[in-house]
């Protein structure tokens, strides 16, 4: 019987759905390399590259946000998991502990709840996304079923917790939509997924000695150019011993706020102070020279440093970052101070600049303590 290649949610080219079928089962027939199991074994990092290469996607994986690919206007969160195993992690909170770690039990699941809805609505604003979903690769020892259902956000409204399902270290709660599970000691968020059906089914022939397969293929490996990326890590925020972690009210992405003349509320600057400067050294041009920056979105603007010893980075227009910044992704209002609570409850607090190629670059959200693990590795 000829598979239905059509999902309900998002909208495939059949000619893509049947390349990315073959490469998954390209990959779940190399199973024996990785598991002795009897279901085919997929890497979650595999799935995430066959779904962008295959759908002309671009991947989101490391970008420390809800999904890991966009197609079009579509988020995708992508998870591969055994049949039988419904409840999956979607979220994780270790970086927000202080906001709810003394809220008792309903209080504690409704305020990650809000987290996780935070999380989502920032990356639909960050990305110029109109709907999230969820596609499931579901193994079993047959084959792969691909499944996929919108990643609603949470109805904090309509929270209850399951007084049936009780345990030492997790909170089981129900919005009337969907069932999940907080585990407190790990801080991290798990959803039960249910599919009464599936769009594809994938059979998977296992190979008895894939080993013997790829030796078979040496004369026609086909050699990986592996293209090093420079980066750097920027935190949107400023920190001194007596203040900690802070966004100054009167410049850095406050700007608008400073005395001295009338500004445009979206005059910001992201901070470059001397420090990170010294990381960082002629990593992007020299002062008041423009190079181009690709948003999360895929809308390019014209950055520069500026101020005296380079201390900003700036956009050309100088309103351009924060019309972006402070009213499409924060959705902040003109006149509300930008604090460093607003960028914890989200969970980023820096971002990251990729070297594409001589004044051009791409620019991307870090989650909270990213900065800080670079710095770390320095040493």
């Amino acid at each position: 019987m000829k598979e239905n290649y059509n999902s309900k949610k998002i909208d495939y080219h059949q000619l893509h759905v049947e390349k990315y079928v073959q490469d998954l089962k390209l990959v779940g027939s190399l199973s024996k390399l990785f598991s002795d199991s009897k279901e085919p074994f997929l890497h979650y990092r595999a799935t995430e590259m066959i779904y962008c290469a295959s759908f002309g996607a671009d991947n989101l994986a490391r970008a420390d946000v809800s999904v890991d690919a966009k197609l079009r206007t579509n988020g995708v969160g992508i998870k591969t998991f055994l049949a039988s195993s419904q409840v999956q992690k979607i979220a994780e909170f270790n970086k927000q502990q202080e906001l709810y770690k003394d809220l008792k039990p309903l209080q504690k699941v409704k305020k990650i709840s809000e987290l996780r809805n935070l999380r989502l609505q920032f990356t639909l604003k960050a990305y110029g996304l109109n709907k999230l979903f969820y596609h499931c690769i579901l193994r079993d020892e047959n084959g792969f079923s691909l499944c996929e259902e919108e990643m609603k956000f949470i109805d904090v409204e309509n929270i209850k917790l399951n007084p049936s399902k009780k345990g030492r270290k997790s909170l089981f709660f129900t919005d009337g939509i969907a069932e999940y599970k907080f585990d407190t000691t790990k801080s991290t968020l798990y959803k039960k997924f249910k599919f009464e059906e599936h769009f594809t089914f994938i059979p998977v022939d296992i190979l008895e000695n894939p080993l013997e397969e790829l030796r078979k293929l040496k004369d026609e490996q086909i050699e990986k150019e592996i293209r090093f990326i420079e980066s750097a890590i920027i935190p949107l925020y400023s920190q001194s011993l007596s203040k900690g972690k802070f966004i100054a009210p009167k410049s850095g992405l406050n700007q608008w706020n400073a005395s001295g003349r009338t500004r445009n509320y979206n005059e910001v600057y992201i901070p470059y102070n001397t420090h990170v400067r010294e990381l960082y050294e002629n990593f992007f041009p020299p002062r008041n020279t423009k190079f181009e920056v690709e948003l999360p979105n895929g809308k390019t603007i014209s950055m520069k440093i500026c101020q005296d010893g380079g201390k900003s980075i700036m956009s050309a227009p100088n309103k351009a970052l924060g019309e972006w910044l402070l009213r499409d992704v924060l959705g902040l209002k003109e006149g509300i101070i930008l604090t460093y609570e607003i960028l914890l409850e989200i969970g980023i607090d820096a971002v990251e600049f990729q070297k594409l190629a001589p004044n051009k670059y791409k620019l991307d959200f870090k989650e909270v303590g990213e900065f800080e693990k670079y710095l770390d590795s320095l040493d």
